[in-house]
């Protein structure tokens, strides 16, 4: 069975009881703890509770540690910026054990209510707070996009693929690296000549939109993209990264590879023809993790890193563009899995997150 077919089964299982949870409305949080021995509070940044991402994810997390530990989870749904501070002292003022808090907007808030609480267990998605109390859940997805890259310049018919990100920082260009020099390993491999359009590793720079929200900032730019012979996309921008879906949905021959969820079960139906993979982060097992951590009073904050080994990163598989990948390429991109998780490659990145 290929490497595509087997994620396929696994995948299709975790799908379905994830699309129970996902299914249910966050219930609304009160002042105060419900009767459960151990609850949690989760904040999320301003994309939303079904923003296709980690709010969504962590979210399903949650639940699933609600089903196995028997724990009471609610969410504070962050509408905008004002939201942020104000929701994160709420989840604190209801005396959860553990408060977990969403992205690089909420870095702040955590800090200082950590730092004010010093007895409560946070946790923060994407982004790394230093504190005793405060543990990141971070992800090493150079790795993953790593494959993604030698993938995309297996099946790229015209020499050319490309990334570009929603802004510049650490959680994004860690993808950006790694896929370009997963398409630099292709051509050593096959002394072929792949083009990476978007972004140049030494220089740290590359294209972006500014924002991770409007879709059509994606749209142009991958259109520019496509208009200079690129086939392959991989966006990096949140739901930005629906503007190069449909760009390619536009134009015959265009794939793209989408990130931190499987889009192929995230995205509008419309989008799979064109989904060749995507490079996801498992925060469902993190916050599984991190609450039997809290429950068996074993929290610590030594930051939780996504990789191939653990699970935490891994490609999706190909779904309805499983035809276009030979047999062969997928091999070579088994292989290369395999050599990553042995220690035998090494992904390397400015971006990669370090243990403590």
């Amino acid at each position: 069975m290929s490497r595509a077919r087997r994620f396929l089964v696994i995948g299709a299982a975790v799908a379905a009881s994830l699309s129970l949870a996902a299914c249910q409305p966050a219930p609304e949080a009160g002042d105060e703890a419900s009767d459960a021995e151990i609850c949690a509070r989760m904040v999320t940044n301003s994309g939303g509770l079904e923003d296709r991402s980690f709010n969504q994810s962590s979210w399903e997390g949650l639940q699933l540690a609600e089903d196995e530990y028997g724990i009471e989870a609610e969410a504070l749904v962050s509408t905008g910026e004002t939201d942020l501070a104000p929701n994160v002292q709420q989840a604190v003022d209801s005396g959860c054990e553990l408060v977990v808090t969403v992205g690089w907007e909420l870095a702040e808030a955590t800090a200082e209510q950590a730092a004010a609480h010093p007895d409560t267990a946070f946790a923060i998605v994407d982004e790394s707070v230093e504190a005793d109390n405060v543990k990141p859940v971070v992800f090493d997805t150079a790795q993953a996009a790593f494959l993604a890259g030698y993938l995309a310049a297996g099946v790229s018919k015209t020499g050319v693929v490309a990334t570009f990100g929603g802004g510049n920082q650490p959680p994004v260009t860690l993808f950006m690296d790694g896929f370009v020099d997963g398409v630099a390993a292709y051509n050593a491999a096959h002394g072929a000549q792949v083009r990476a359009l978007g972004w140049d590793k030494a220089a740290q720079d590359g294209a972006f939109t500014g924002d991770f929200e409007d879709i059509n900032k994606g749209k142009v730019l991958t259109e520019g993209f496509i208009d200079q012979g690129a086939d392959v996309i991989l966006p990096v921008a949140g739901q930005v990264g629906e503007g190069a879906a449909a760009a390619a949905v536009e134009r015959e021959g265009v794939s793209v590879i989408w990130v931190d969820s499987d889009g192929y079960d995230t995205l509008p139906a419309e989008y799979r023809p064109v989904l060749l993979t995507s490079v996801l982060k498992n925060t469902q097992q993190a916050m599984v993790e991190i609450v039997g951590d809290v429950v068996d009073d074993a929290f610590a904050n030594e930051p939780y890193i996504g990789t191939l080994e653990n699970g935490g990163v891994e490609i999706a598989p190909y779904h309805d563009l499983e035809a276009l990948v030979p047999a062969e390429l997928d091999a070579e991109v088994e292989a290369l899995r395999q050599q990553i998780i042995s220690g035998e490659l090494v992904v390397e990145s400015p971006s990669a997150p370090r243990a403590r």
